[in-house]
C-alpha cells in the first residue's frame, strides 16, 4: 500500500467516483467538466456548468507556514489556489469569461483569526482584478464562512464556479482521435502574468507533499496539522523545515528560496494563455486536460473511445517533485499518478497546429512542446516513457 493510500487519500477517487456513478453525466460524456441545458436562460443554443473545487490541503501547509514565520501574506496564496483548481477545470471544456464565483470557508475559529480570513477573501478579489486585466472576468458573489471547529481542524478554503456559454464554443473531448499530438504547457517557471517563480506543484498531491518533505517537529509542535489515527511512521517523515533555503536550478535564473514558498507557490492558471487559444485557434483544440487530481493519468478519463496515450516527450520534472521523491523514496509510477510532474494543461490537437499552439504559450513565457501522442487501440491504454522505461497504465 502507497504512502498516499496509507494517509487515508486518493489519487484517483475511486469511492467517489462509485458514489456517484448513477447520477446524470451531463450532456457530453467524455467533456472534462459536466454541462446541462440551459435551464437558466432556456436557451438552446447554451449551456449551464456549475463547478466546486478548492485549495485542499495546501490550507495546511499555509496555516504552519503562517505559523513559523508570521507571513499572513500566504494566504492569499491560497485564495489563488481555490479559484485556479475550478477556473482551469473550466478552461478544458471552452469557458474562461464572465463567471460568478461564490467561496466556502470552514475554519476553526479557535486557531484561525479574522485577519486570515480577510487575507483569503481579499487575495480572492485581488486575483479576480488581476485576471480581469487580461480579458477574463470572474464576479465575486460573496459565500459562506462558517465556524465549524468540531469539524474542521485548521482551515478548508473552497469555491463554486457557474457559467451560461454558448454551445458551438464548448470543447468536449469527443473529437480526440488516433494521428492527434499532445501539446503539454509546464506548471513551473514564470509566466508573464505572474509575479515570482511558480514552481508547478499546484493543488494535488499536497498531503505526500507534507508528510514526505518535513519533519517530525511539525507533528510534535502542531498536532492539529494531521489526522490522529494515522502511524506515526507514515507522519512527518521528510528531513526539512518549511524555512530551509534552496538554490534553484531553472533555465534563465538561479531564484533563492525556501521550501515553505516552494510548497506554497500559487497554483497557475492559464487561463490568459487558454483565452487567446480558444479565441484564435479553437477549431483546432481536439481536447483539453487539467492534469490535476491523478496527474499524467488524468487523460484517460476522458477519452471518447479506446486509443493509446502515449507520451515520450515530459519535460523534466521539476524541483519540488525531485525533493518530495527524494524524501519519500515513491518510485516513478506513483510520483506521475498523484502530480503533474511538470506539465498541468494538456491538448490535444492535429501535428499541423501544433507549433502555432506552443508559439502563443512562449508569449507568456510559458514553456510548451508536443509531449506525446494518441494511437488507434482496441483498448484505452496510456505509456509514459520516464528515463528510458516505459509505465503502463
Amino acid at each position: 500500500m502507497s504512502l498516499y493510500t496509507q494517509r487515508g487519500v486518493s489519487a484517483q477517487k475511486e469511492e467517489v467516483h462509485q458514489a456517484i456513478k448513477k447520477l446524470d453525466k451531463g450532456l457530453y460524456e467524455f467533456a472534462f467538466c459536466k454541462m446541462y441545458p440551459d435551464f437558466i436562460g432556456g436557451d438552446n443554443a447554451y449551456i449551464n456548468i456549475i463547478h466546486a473545487d478548492g485549495a485542499g490541503t495546501k490550507s495546511i501547509l499555509a496555516y504552519l507556514y503562517w505559523k513559523e514565520t508570521g507571513d499572513i501574506n500566504v494566504w492569499k496564496g491560497i485564495a489563488q489556489d481555490a479559484v485556479a483548481m475550478n477556473l482551469d477545470d473550466l478552461l478544458c471544456v471552452g469557458v474562461y469569461d464572465n463567471l460568478l464565483f461564490s467561496s466556502t470557508i470552514d475554519r476553526n475559529k479557535t486557531l484561525i483569526p479574522g485577519e486570515v480570513l480577510e487575507q483569503v477573501i481579499s487575495g480572492t478579489q485581488e486575483f479576480f482584478d488581476e485576471l480581469k486585466k487580461f480579458g477574463v472576468n470572474i464576479h465575486y458573489l460573496g459565500g459562506e464562512t462558517a465556524d465549524v471547529g468540531d469539524v474542521v481542524r485548521t482551515i478548508a478554503v473552497n469555491g463554486t464556479m457557474m457559467a451560461r456559454w454558448e454551445k458551438n464554443k464548448i470543447i468536449t473531448n469527443e473529437k480526440i482521435k488516433a494521428g492527434d499530438v499532445i501539446v503539454g504547457f509546464a506548471s513551473d517557471g514564470q509566466a508573464t502574468y505572474e509575479s515570482e517563480y511558480n514552481s508547478g506543484i499546484g493543488s494535488n498531491g499536497l498531503t505526500s507533499a507534507r508528510h514526505d518533505v518535513l519533519n517530525k517537529f511539525y507533528a510534535k509542535i502542531f498536532p492539529e496539522t494531521f489526522e490522529p489515527s494515522l502511524k506515526d511512521e507514515i507522519v512527518y517523515i521528510g528531513k526539512n523545515k518549511l524555512t530551509d533555503s534552496i538554490q534553484l536550478q531553472t533555465t534563465n535564473y538561479k531564484p533563492q528560496t525556501n521550501i515553505g514558498k516552494l510548497i506554497l507557490s500559487p497554483t497557475r492558471t492559464y487561463a490568459p494563455l487558454m483565452k487567446v487559444l480558444l479565441e484564435e485557434h479553437f477549431t483546432n483544440i481536439h481536447g483539453v486536460i487539467h492534469c490535476s487530481g491523478g496527474g499524467q493519468t488524468k487523460c484517460m478519463k476522458y477519452l471518447p473511445q479506446p486509443l493509446k496515450i502515449i507520451k515520450d516527450n515530459l519535460f523534466e520534472p521539476p524541483a519540488i517533485f525531485k525533493l518530495i521523491q527524494e524524501n519519500s523514496g515513491a518510485d516513478e509510477r506513483e510520483m506521475y499518478q498523484v502530480f503533474n510532474m511538470g506539465h498541468r494543461l494538456e491538448i490535444f490537437t492535429d501535428e499541423a497546429s501544433a507549433q502555432k499552439i506552443i508559439d502563443v504559450a512562449n508569449e507568456f513565457n510559458i514553456a510548451a512542446k508536443v509531449v506525446g501522442r494518441v494511437e488507434a487501440s482496441d483498448k484505452k491504454e496510456l505509456i509514459l516513457k520516464v528515463n528510458d522505461k516505459e509505465i503502463i497504465y
